[in-house]
């Protein structure tokens, strides 16, 4: 596998990017999107996007959040299971939607149960939220970040 650019170089070299990412990910204090949900969130799309180094990132803060093991073992199946909760399932929908977003139409039933469970401004956070965890998949996976597994 050829040497890439390193994830301190990228940081380094592109502070804005960085930045701006990351101020796309803070959700307001008046909006109902709980950490654990975002952790759930941003680890789907990077399973999805196959980002090993953000589904590392991930899991370990949403454990370090207090997420169960168990049910992040299940997240890929999470349509199968009762151990999500309505708001969840519906946010993991809408992240599959988005990230899928060119192999599958996104359907009015995943907009409304979204928007219902989330009302606009939280759908709108939601979004961003995604199209910031794609963004960083992009990068990651493009430039082989490569993830602490010894931790």
């Amino acid at each position: 596998m050829q040497h890439r650019l390193s994830q301190s170089s990228f940081y380094e070299k592109c502070p804005r990017l960085v930045t701006h990412l990351t101020a796309l990910g803070k959700v307001p204090p008046n909006v109902n999107l709980s950490s654990q949900l975002i952790h759930l969130v941003r680890l789907r799309a990077s399973q999805l996007n196959h980002c090993g180094f953000c589904q590392k990132m991930h899991a370990d803060e949403a454990r370090a959040d207090g997420e169960s093991q168990s049910r992040l073992d299940v997240l890929p199946a999470w349509k199968e299971l009762s151990v999500f909760t309505e708001n969840e399932r519906a946010a993991l929908a809408w992240t599959e939607a988005l990230t899928r977003i060119s192999e599958v139409d996104i359907t009015d039933e995943a907009y409304q149960t979204a928007l219902d469970a989330f009302g606009e401004d939280g759908l709108i956070e939601l979004t961003a939220i995604i199209v910031q965890i794609n963004s960083w998949n992009r990068i990651a996976v493009s430039f082989r970040f490569q993830p602490d597994v010894t931790k």
